[in-house]
């Protein structure tokens, strides 16, 4: 990509905030946009091949959004602890296999999407984020939901298409989960923690394409409760 297209770009970002340069198979994080950390407040770069993200990103104290899925990262800097104003993560199809401590300093972010990467277990230290609603770690190599999930404040957390066989009964403390995705794994019927059916705020339990039948979970200690919920969630947005 040439230099005059990349300042075009540059000089619409300076005036609109947001830098979008997707598909365009650049290997590395523009340097240029060092220049507009005053400025952006959204960034997106996906579809190229980038394999490092730079600690600059720091920086961008102004930022919202950064979106930058299916490159090459193979981890992620210290840094981008400091984006204090962060609200949205996505890093979907890249190679991450786990995230710098850093990020549970993401006061702000509110979805962080993981989806498609390299992780073999649930990543740590995201009970810190008060604000994180969404948190999608989908199509990863994830086999444990540890009992420290219990202490994330995501509403919806999805785990579809990953390898697990074991969920902590403690995720049904955590205090506004709503939504847990965890179809295609590899959980038999006796894996489901009956806490989630019996004592948690879970309205939508997704179970297709495990070891076993849905609809033998009608027979678990606890699941009419769960029924109450979801109904009740279903009429709420009916």
């Amino acid at each position: 990509m040439g230099n005059s297209a990349l300042k075009a770009h540059l000089e619409t970002s300076q005036k609109t905030g947001v830098f979008q340069l997707t598909g365009k198979g650049l290997t590395e994080f523009p340097e240029e946009l060092q220049k507009l950390t005053g400025n952006l407040r959204t960034v997106d770069l996906s579809n190229n091949k980038i394999e490092v993200l730079p600690a600059f990103i720091g920086g961008f104290q102004q930022i919202k959004s950064l979106t930058i899925s299916s490159n090459k990262l193979t981890s992620l800097p210290n840094d981008i602890g400091k984006l204090k104003k962060l609200e949205t993560l996505i890093l979907n199809g890249n190679h991450l296999k786990q995230l710098p401590s850093s990020v549970g300093q993401l006061k702000s972010l509110r979805t962080l999407s993981l989806s498609g990467n390299h992780f073999k277990e649930f990543p740590s230290g995201l009970g810190t984020l008060r604000q994180l609603d969404v948190l999608d770690l989908s199509k990863n190599k994830i086999q444990v939901v540890p009992a420290e999930v219990a202490e994330l404040q995501a509403i919806e957390i999805n785990l579809n298409q990953n390898q697990i066989s074991t969920v902590s009964p403690e995720v049904s403390r955590a205090p506004r989960l709503k939504v847990l995705r965890l179809e295609e794994n590899c959980l038999e019927l006796s894996s489901i923690p009956l806490s989630i059916l019996t004592g948690s705020q879970v309205s939508l339990l997704s179970l297709e394409g495990n070891l076993f039948e849905v609809k033998k979970m009608r027979d678990l200690e606890g699941y009419d409760k769960y029924m109450e919920r979801f109904t009740a969630t279903k009429k709420k947005f009916a």
